[in-house]
């Protein structure tokens, strides 16, 4: 199969390069953490951007989820291949989903096996897990997955964010498995510069966005579907975690045929107008 769910070194439908972007790529570092550095200049933050005078309605761009749009978007800023680093009013407004789910692409563009992860960082403020997302790729002759901070590789927030270390960032399934435990406080999970986004719910909504990562299917951050909207406004049980309990032991085994299944769980599949 050309696209299947779980074959990381191909594109998915929002990784996807249009052919005429490929050239772009040309004078990328040939290693995966190279690739990522480069990512780095080519967004920024709505916090960031404001100050810097880029016009209100730029911010809208961090709602674009396709990455060919991303590219698109930053060409028509600055047309310079990807490598060139941009000036922070050239680059595209976005997330920390933006700069993993491209570094992702990039990546999978030259078949590196690859992948963006949504959960949280917990070195950006003590004792809290902040929403965020990294990328992960491949390494294969020590057969692991390598974690990197795209958006933070210049930062000193942790030791080496070009591999980060275990515990350092944790998936939201990871994050869930935590919390049923009894290992963190719920309560210290959530969006960073909010006061309600705290709490399980926000483990449980990263754990389904982790799913659909996995799957290809990088979302934004604020995307919700199936059963995520009621868990935030606290109307699912003990039946629903039963779910999270699941998914979140799923995606730490990475069974192919189990994972598949909950790709197309009725209360987990991403709806086709938030993938188009």
């Amino acid at each position: 199969m050309t696209d299947d769910l779980l074959d990381h070194a191909r594109p998915g439908p929002l990784t996807r390069l249009r052919t005429e972007q490929l050239a772009l790529t040309d004078g990328l570092p040939d290693d995966p953490v190279g690739v990522c550095a480069a990512v780095r200049s080519l967004f920024i933050q709505p916090v960031d951007a404001l100050p810097l005078g880029v016009p209100e309605a730029r911010i809208a761009e961090k709602d674009i989820r396709p990455v060919s749009e991303l590219i698109a978007a930053l060409t028509a800023l600055d047309p310079a291949p990807l490598h060139r680093p941009r000036m922070p009013h050239k680059r595209v407004v976005g997330s920390c989903r933006h700069f993993a789910t491209l570094a992702c692409a990039l990546l999978r563009a030259r078949g590196t096996p690859s992948r963006a992860r949504c959960g949280f960082g917990t070195y950006f403020v003590a004792g809290r897990g902040v929403d965020h997302w990294i990328t992960e790729y491949w390494k294969d002759d020590e057969r692991r997955w390598v974690r990197v901070d795209t958006e933070h590789l210049d930062k000193d927030y942790v030791q080496r964010p070009e591999d980060l270390a275990p515990g350092e960032f944790l998936t939201g399934g990871e994050a869930w498995q935590r919390y049923r435990q009894g290992l963190v406080d719920p309560r210290m999970f959530g969006v960073a510069g909010t006061e309600h986004a705290w709490g399980p719910h926000e483990i449980s909504g990263n754990t389904v966005r982790d799913l659909a990562a996995l799957g290809k299917r990088e979302m934004l951050p604020w995307d919700e579907w199936g059963r995520m909207t009621e868990a935030y406004q606290g109307g699912t049980g003990p039946e629903y975690d039963a779910l999270m309990d699941h998914v979140a032991e799923t995606c730490a085994v990475g069974e192919p045929a189990a994972l598949r299944r909950l790709f197309g769980h009725d209360d987990l599949l991403v709806p086709a107008d938030l993938v188009g």
